[in-house]
């Protein structure tokens, strides 16, 4: 088991996406607000392969899900966090 303290940077380098500060942040507005009748791994952005990592990681409760759940809850947040700061690599 991976016991890797991961950040939202490692998350989104793990799906494939560009994954500085300013990249998670633009994909966050982008695509926030996620419907609350979708689930995160259902959204329509994501690729097959994509989704397929996020839900089996949910289902398995590895050790993305924390990481997976916060960008769950950033993307349903109507709009930007004032001060709201998401982990990040040292």
């Amino acid at each position: 088991m991976d016991t890797a303290v991961h950040t939202i940077s490692d998350l989104f380098r793990q799906l494939g996406l560009p994954d500085t500060r300013a990249d998670v942040s633009r994909f966050i507005a982008v695509h926030r607000p996620l419907p609350p009748e979708v689930t995160l791994a259902e959204a329509s952005f994501w690729r097959p392969e994509q989704a397929r990592f996020l839900r089996e990681e949910l289902q398995d409760d590895a050790d993305w899900a924390e990481l997976i759940d916060t960008l769950d809850a950033s993307l349903r947040h109507p709009g930007p966090q004032p001060g709201h700061a998401y982990p990040q690599s040292p």
